[in-house]
Parts: structure tokens; sequence; C-alpha cells
């Protein structure tokens, strides 16, 4: 069963991402320490975590499942991620 964690307030962070030798994948996301302040949960390391990620093509796409999310009584808010190229 998996169960939403809330924040109690709003988070702004930045990070990055990493390749992994040991994978040989682009799979470590580097949180800051902001969000380990928000939810102590996650230096658990026993505890297991998954995620769920939805990238829509388009604002107006975007907009529609947000209110379908907010209809349909989900007790969960979207954490939004924005993906970069660095130079």
């Amino acid at each position: 069963m998996k169960r939403a964690l809330t924040p109690r307030k709003a988070i702004n962070s930045q990070g990055k991402v990493n390749y992994s030798e040991g994978f040989q994948a682009w799979n470590v996301l580097n949180l800051k320490k902001e969000l380990f302040e928000e939810f102590p949960q996650l230096k658990q390391k026993r505890s297991k975590f998954c995620y769920e990620i939805v990238y829509h093509r388009d604002p107006k796409e975007f907009e529609k499942a947000i209110k379908e999310m907010v209809k349909g009584g989900k007790n969960v808010m979207p954490l939004l991620l924005w993906i970069y190229m660095e130079d």
C-alpha cells in the first residue's frame, strides 16, 4: 500500500541528477537537506519508498490533470519537478 508523504510547508529545492558508475545509468537524484528536514522518514534506511512520475506534454494537459485530481478527491499533493540541461 502506498501512502503519500505530505509536507507541512512549501518546499523549494534544487538538486542534480548524476550518472551512477555502478548501475551505468542516470539514476541518482541528489535530494537537498530541505526535503530531509520536511520528510525525516527518508532517512530511515530500512524503509522502502517508491515514486510516480507524470510528465505532461503541455500546460493545458497538466491543468486538466490537476483539475481531475482535485475533483477526484485524491488526498495528495503533486511534486513539481523541472528537468533542465546545464551548460
